[in-house]
């Protein structure tokens, strides 16, 4: 993304990059106050800013992308909104892709003012691309889908979560919602090319449920962002089996797995290329 906020190319053609250059790591920032506490920090917008700054620094250039979770940026107020900002900022001027984690979804103009919040030219929360629910309808995410391809960024829709919950919800039906969820994907990537910039959020920790949905990953030339390895219990070992298909548009986000330990830029970058090798290793 360039310092005026307009991405230099597709987010597809700059995702394919990052991940040909670094490999699928994903560093999550999800400074909740138990990561706090351990590294010494207060519970509040200093804290939070000396956290997630040390990990921007840490990172930054070293992996395809981070993936900072709103809500613990959210609960500082204002306040904390303007360390997202920050974040968001100094990963584009290093030059590493941010995919923001927020799970919006909503209808009509409430949507678009989502849309133009977190995916438009100049917004202070603008990044390369954000998670977004499909719980109101897949098409009420027309508006948040259109202005990423407008401005060369992506959307992450959840499709089949690492959440115990989720499958009350996503492999009901016949098809299953999951199903229906991801063959709209695929409609709004058709043809493109390495994969389109509409991608899905299929947890590490599903198992056998993608082929027993009868799931095509592989089709729908969605980027895939597997959540789930660590601290959920889906380990890297598991990756080249769940994913079997999609292996060269899969993002893996840790966060726990690294943030925990010591604190410092430089620990934590040890820790981070650890599990970049221990990933990269796995999918090889």
């Amino acid at each position: 993304m360039t310092t005026a906020g307009q991405p230099a190319g597709s987010f597809a053609a700059r995702l394919r990059g990052g991940l040909d250059r670094h490999g699928p790591l994903c560093m999550g920032i999800d400074p909740h106050p138990g990561l706090l506490a351990e590294w010494g920090l207060p519970d509040d917008a200093a804290g939070l800013e000396q956290f997630a700054r040390t990990v921007v620094e840490a990172v930054a250039g070293q992996v395809a992308a981070v993936k900072p979770q709103s809500a613990f940026f959210e609960r500082h107020g204002s306040a904390g909104i303007v360390v997202l900002e920050r974040v968001l900022t100094d990963l584009a001027a290093a030059g590493t892709l941010s995919i923001l984690d927020v799970k919006r979804g909503d209808v009509g103009s409430t949507m678009t003012a989502y849309a133009q919040a977190y995916l438009a030219e100049g917004s202070p929360l603008a990044a390369d691309a954000v998670t977004l629910s499909p719980y109101l309808g897949y098409g009420s995410l027309r508006p948040a889908i259109e202005l990423a391809r407008e401005t060369g960024r992506g959307v992450f829709v959840l499709t089949l979560t690492s959440n115990p919950e989720g499958s009350q919800v996503q492999h009901a039906g016949t098809p299953s919602v999951a199903q229906r969820v991801l063959s709209q994907v695929a409609a709004d990537n058709a043809g493109a090319e390495p994969f389109g910039h509409v991608g899905v959020v299929v947890g590490a920790t599903v198992g056998s449920a993608i082929g027993d949905l009868g799931l095509d990953l592989a089709g729908s030339r969605a980027p895939v962002l597997a959540p789930g390895v660590g601290a959920q219990g889906a380990t890297a070992a598991d990756l080249a089996t769940t994913f079997a298909g999609s292996i060269g548009r899969l993002l893996v986000p840790v966060s726990r797995g690294v943030l925990a330990g010591p604190p410092g830029s430089k620990s934590l970058r040890h820790r981070m290329m650890q599990v970049r090798d221990q990933i990269g290793a796995a999918l090889s």
